[in-house]
């Protein structure tokens, strides 16, 4: 699998990359050949560990979205999850809802360029890890970041994601 540092990037690409540089954060949005919905078809297009992989999972916390980067190589725990933020409600978000809280479709939700900045938690098991491979807007694009750069740009939590 290639991946292309100079391939125009779709509209929805583009938001990222200015979050991206709005933010401070050197870092480029990259277009793959094949879609990257999964973490597994992610790493294996990247030449990465699974766990490297951050993936985004958009949740409805007490009916506000939470966006919740996980590491690719464990599941996320909404127990876990829902007592970390002290919610009574903790569903998966919708197709639709994901959308209208990203901007972005599932398989392609990147940690910044949506409409609005979400309320965001970041898996500590991601800090094992000295590069990170996030979604970039669409299932075809990623960003290379660093922990530390992914919890700046999210305003995200550390926090501990996974049953265990």
């Amino acid at each position: 699998m290639r991946v292309s540092q100079t391939a125009a990037l779709p509209a929805r690409s583009l938001a990222v990359q200015e979050a991206l540089a709005a933010a401070g954060v050197d870092a480029a949005v990259r277009v793959l050949d094949d879609s990257a919905r999964t973490a597994a078809q992610a790493a294996a297009a990247l030449g990465c560990e699974v766990g490297a992989i951050a993936n985004s999972l958009v949740l409805v916390a007490d009916g506000e979205p939470l966006l919740v980067m996980t590491s690719g190589s464990h599941r996320l725990d909404l127990a876990v999850v829902a007592a970390a933020v002290g919610a009574t409600e903790l569903p998966m978000a919708k197709p639709a809802e994901v959308r209208d809280a990203t901007g972005q479709a599932i398989g392609g939700v990147a940690p910044v360029g949506h409409p609005a900045p979400l309320r965001t938690l970041v898996d500590e098991a991601l800090a094992d890890h000295p590069l990170l491979w996030a979604a970039g807007g669409t299932p075809h694009t990623v960003v290379p970041l660093t922990h530390e750069q992914l919890l700046a740009v999210t305003g995200g939590t550390p926090c501990r994601v996974a049953a265990g």
